[in-house]
C-alpha cells in the first residue's frame, strides 16, 4: 500500500532535527475543483470537532436561536471546541437557563477546564467536574436547542436515529453532494456520533459553506450568519488569543478555521469559496496551525512575509522549563502539490 501522507513539518531542537510530522492537506473549491492536494485526497478519516461548523447550521436554520434569543456569541460557541474560560462558561450557563435546562441534560460528560489556573480556581471554591466545562458542551446546547424547537424528546439527541443527528446528516448530506448517511461511524469523545469521509470530501464540504452554495434560502442565510459570528468572536472557538482567533484576526476576519482532535483543522474562505482540509498522521496538534498558516501563503491569500509571521504566532518556539527558547517548528510543504 502506498503511503498516504507527505512530510509537512519538521521539529528542530538546537542544530538537529528531533522529529518530522506528516499529513495529507486538501484545498477545493465550491465548484469541486481541486486546486491542490499534499498527500492523498482520497484518504478517510475522521475530522472529529472540525465539523462543527456543519452540526451548527440546523440551530439558525430551523429558527431556534432565534426562539431563544442567542447572540453571535452563542452562534460561535455553538461551533466551539472551548477552554472553558470564564466568558465561554458564563454563555454555557446562560444558554442552559434561556432553555430551563440543567447540564445534566447534555450528553458530553463531566470535565475540567483546560488552563491550570481555571482549575485551581474552581477547586479552591469546592467545585469539581462539570458538564459545562466540556469543550463541546456549546455544540450539546446546539443540539438541545433543536430539539425543543422540532418538539422532539431532548433525551437521547446523541443518539443517530433521533430527529436533530437526522437533520444534520441532512445538512451534511447537501455540503458534501453525497449521502452523508452512508458514511462510516463511529463516536466522538462527547458521546455524539462520529463521521469519517474523505480529506477531498471534507474540504468539498467546507468550500460549499464557505461559498454558502446551498438549495435554501433559509440555509443560506443561517451559514452566512455563522461565517459573521466565527469572524466577529473566533476567542469563543478555542480560547482567548489561541491559534485560531490568531489566524482569523491575521486574516481579517477573510479567513475562518475549526481545529479537530487527532491533527485535523478545516478552513473556509468564503470570499474565494475554498475549502482548506489538513491531517497530521500523527495525531498532532504541534505544527497543525502552522501548516496551515503556510497553506495560506502558497495559496496566495497571505505575502510571504505575513506568512512567515504568523506561523511563527501560532506555533512559536519550543522552550525549556525556563521559558528559553531551546527549538523550533519549521513547517516543509512540499513544492509540489500531487
Amino acid at each position: 500500500m502506498q503511503n498516504p501522507f507527505v512530510q509537512l513539518a519538521e521539529i528542530h531542537r538546537g542544530p538537529a532535527v528531533e522529529s518530522i510530522h506528516h499529513g495529507i492537506a486538501v484545498v477545493m473549491d465550491s465548484d469541486g475543483r481541486q486546486l491542490l492536494a499534499m498527500g492523498d485526497p482520497a484518504f478517510v478519516t475522521f475530522p472529529r470537532s472540525s465539523l462543527k461548523p456543519y452540526q451548527a447550521v440546523a440551530l439558525v436554520e430551523t429558527g431556534a436561536a432565534d426562539a431563544l434569543g442567542l447572540t453571535e456569541e452563542h452562534l460561535a460557541l455553538s461551533c466551539a471546541s472551548h477552554s472553558a474560560e470564564d466568558f465561554q462558561v458564563a454563555l454555557v450557563r446562560d444558554w442552559l437557563a434561556r432553555m430551563g435546562l440543567s447540564e445534566s441534560a447534555l450528553v458530553c460528560g463531566p470535565d475540567m477546564p483546560r488552563a491550570a489556573a481555571d482549575q485551581a480556581k474552581i477547586y479552591r471554591a469546592g467545585g469539581d467536574r462539570s458538564r459545562i466545562y466540556h469543550n463541546c458542551s456549546g455544540k450539546h446546547c446546539g443540539f438541545l436547542s433543536v430539539s425543543q424547537k422540532l418538539g422532539a424528546p431532548v433525551a437521547g439527541y446523541g443518539d443517530p436515529a433521533h430527529p436533530t443527528q437526522k437533520l444534520y446528516l441532512e445538512i451534511l448530506s447537501e455540503l458534501l453532494g453525497s449521502d452523508a448517511g452512508r458514511l462510516q461511524a463511529g463516536v466522538d469523545g462527547c458521546g455524539l456520533p462520529a463521521l469519517a469521509l474523505s480529506m477531498q470530501a471534507m474540504a468539498q464540504a467546507a468550500a460549499r459553506w464557505a461559498a454558502r452554495k446551498v438549495a435554501s434560502p433559509a440555509r443560506r442565510n443561517a451559514i452566512e450568519r455563522f461565517q459573521a459570528a466565527i469572524a466577529k468572536h473566533p476567542d469563543h472557538l478555542s480560547g482567548r488569543d489561541q491559534a485560531t482567533s490568531r489566524i482569523v484576526r491575521a486574516t481579517n476576519g477573510r479567513v475562518l478555521l475549526k481545529g479537530g482532535a487527532e491533527g485535523f483543522v478545516v478552513g473556509f474562505v468564503p470570499d474565494q469559496g475554498l475549502g482548506i482540509a489538513v491531517k497530521l498522521a500523527d495525531g498532532a496538534s504541534r505544527a497543525k496551525m502552522g501548516v496551515f498558516a503556510a497553506l495560506l501563503g502558497r495559496l496566495g491569500l497571505l505575502d510571504a512575509a505575513a506568512t512567515a509571521a504568523l506561523v511563527q504566532a501560532v506555533e512559536g518556539d519550543i522552550a525549556d522549563s525556563n521559558g528559553k527558547p531551546v527549538g523550533r517548528i519549521a513547517v516543509t510543504l512540499p513544492q509540489q502539490s500531487t
